[in-house]
């Protein structure tokens, strides 16, 4: 549930909330708004994608986390998020939701809600090995991690040829270098 500095549907109505960035009395904040003078950090980012998630079992992942840590500028619609292979859930429609097991220390908890975040490099990974065509959105927001300095191209690297064989990593390796190289 989001803390006392976000303000919901829940709250206001959707009319009056975006009356009141027209106003410059609010910011959007994903799909929640904030005060201006509120900071916009990753726990209250962390917080807004909480409301859309509604399950504290859910781990927001891929371009959402990216978001989240403050890579990227806009959230992703549909959020992205992440479960349990064991789990079962039934998720709203605004949100992509992938099975992966994510051991312990790839997530983090952030925000008044205590939000499942994954962390910076798993981020990373995660967006480097998905498969399909690279998206720009995908590699926009590794880049954005990278620049913003809370994840390191030799940190990714080194996590990468220590996964082995699974699937996507010698794919991933080739778009980390893609990203490295200055056009």
């Amino acid at each position: 549930m989001p803390g006392s500095r976000l303000l919901t549907t829940d709250d206001w109505p959707e009319a009056e909330l975006r009356a009141a960035v027209l106003a410059g009395e609010l910011v959007p904040v994903g799909p929640c708004w904030a005060s201006p003078a509120t900071p916009q950090d990753p726990a209250l980012r962390a917080t807004a994608v909480a409301w859309v998630l509604g399950d504290a079992r859910l781990v927001a992942a891929g371009r959402t986390a990216a978001w989240i840590w403050g890579a990227s500028s806009r959230p992703p619609d549909p959020v992205d998020a992440s479960v349990s292979p064991q789990l079962r859930i039934t998720v709203r429609p605004t949100v992509r939701l992938r099975e992966v097991a994510l051991p312990p220390d790839d997530v983090v908890r952030l925000g008044a809600a205590g939000t499942a975040v994954t962390t910076p490099a798993r981020t990373a990974i995660d967006l480097l090995r998905a498969p399909g065509p690279t998206s720009s959105d995908r590699s926009d927001a590794v880049a954005g991690l990278l620049a913003i300095g809370v994840v390191t191209a030799d940190e990714l690297l080194a996590r990468l040829r220590g996964l082995g064989t699974i699937p996507m990593v010698r794919q991933a390796e080739r778009r980390l270098r893609g990203l490295l190289v200055p056009c």
